[in-house]
């Protein structure tokens, strides 16, 4: 019992992980909003790190989705 239990919370908290890709880009795109300060080739790389955790989300990747908008948001400071 404790098992299932055990199993069960994982996979729910894995669907919330999964489900967050969205607010993160939301939060981009919140900062990107407001034409943060950044050198073209940051920005370059924030608008290509957004497209691809977007694409990576669509395609069922979270991981490889929340680790591209993580390093997009680094690159804006949030």
């Amino acid at each position: 019992m404790k098992l299932i239990l055990a199993a069960a919370a994982l996979t729910a908290s894995s669907l919330a992980f999964a489900h967050n890709c969205p607010n993160e880009m939301k939060a981009i795109d919140a900062k990107l909003s407001t034409k943060p300060s950044l050198s073209a080739a940051d920005m370059s790389k924030v608008k290509s790190l957004r497209a691809d955790g977007e694409k990576f989300h669509k395609e069922g990747k979270h991981d490889d989705s929340m680790k591209a908008l993580g390093g997009a948001k680094k690159l804006l400071g949030i």
